[in-house]
């Protein structure tokens, strides 16, 4: 299975990416981990992601999305024909909903991509 993965550089997105290495390890998936930024620079969360993969003993395909990082993961995810989006499941709110940030609202409605997302 072919499986890309969103981190923008959050605890919660570098703990997604940990149990998405963990799930392509056990399944012998190939993971692309597709690096963005919603502040400050996408460079700095690529070396993480890096530091992250190399703590993990894994080897992972890093791509830096530039531009709006929700259009660009979906687009990313149909042209290059990848069976499964990951992402950060966003946070619960007082009230029990779940929130979302723009990010994965954009590919959670847009993605004809199988969505899975991580809490």
């Amino acid at each position: 299975m072919q499986i890309i993965v969103g981190v923008d550089g959050s605890e919660g997105g570098m703990q997604t990416l940990e149990e998405a290495v963990a799930r392509a390890q056990a399944a012998d998936d190939d993971l692309t981990v597709a690096v963005y930024s919603p502040e400050g620079s996408a460079a700095d969360v690529e070396a993480a992601v890096r530091n992250r993969l190399d703590a993990l003993g894994f080897d992972a395909r890093i791509q830096v999305l530039d531009g709006d990082p929700g259009a660009r993961l979906v687009d990313v995810a149909q042209r290059e024909e990848y069976d499964r989006i990951v992402l950060s499941g966003g946070h619960v709110s007082p009230l029990g909903k779940v929130q979302v940030d723009s990010v994965i609202e954009f590919v959670l409605l847009n993605a004809h991509t199988t969505v899975t997302l991580v809490r």
